[in-house]
């Protein structure tokens, strides 16, 4: 675990089952400036209530902290705030029974300069649903790990307009 993972997850740790970090507000694109010089700050993360086992905290602060770090790759630091609402993972028996299932996950995310004045430079809501991966994947797969990173993948398609794991003209920054 890399430092900056070990302080995303105490920050997360920190901020779990506590009121919302996200300030609010209507949806604000990413300045598109900003979107080829953002580096990766802090990640902190809030929820209400979720019913999920105790890794999730950890396990969500490092997938979405990996997907940020692909995709944030300039020199200006922004932090990340998000506040997750719902998360919903499909039954490994149900998942075994029916062939797939679905996890689903979803929150608000805010892009912040550091400093005194903690501006708001981008915000938007994220709702990720990812397959289960089939039968096998339903019975043994880490759920959590699996909903983690599509919710980061879908961060960075939706601030930076690419997915950290594509490559190609899919994955050209947005203007």
């Amino acid at each position: 675990m890399t430092a900056r993972t070990a302080a995303a997850a105490i920050l997360l740790l920190a901020a779990a089952a506590c009121a919302p970090v996200v300030q609010g507000g209507p949806p604000i694109p990413l300045p598109p400036g900003l979107q080829e010089t953002a580096q990766l700050g802090s990640v902190i993360v809030s929820s209400d209530w979720l019913e999920a086992e105790e890794d999730f905290s950890d396990t969500f602060s490092d997938e979405v902290g990996e997907e940020l770090a692909r995709c944030m790759h300039g020199t200006a630091p922004v932090d990340v705030r998000i506040h997750l609402d719902n998360l919903d993972r499909a039954g490994r028996l149900e998942t075994l029974i029916r062939g797939d299932g679905v996890h689903t996950l979803s929150g608000t995310v805010e892009f912040v300069l550091p400093g005194p004045d903690r501006q708001v430079v981008g915000r938007f809501p994220v709702e990720v649903a990812t397959s289960a991966q089939g039968r096998l994947g339903g019975l043994l797969g880490d759920r959590q790990m699996m909903v983690s990173e599509e919710f980061g993948r879908a961060v960075c398609d939706q601030a930076f307009g690419r997915n950290p794991r594509m490559r190609g003209p899919h994955n050209a920054t947005r203007g």
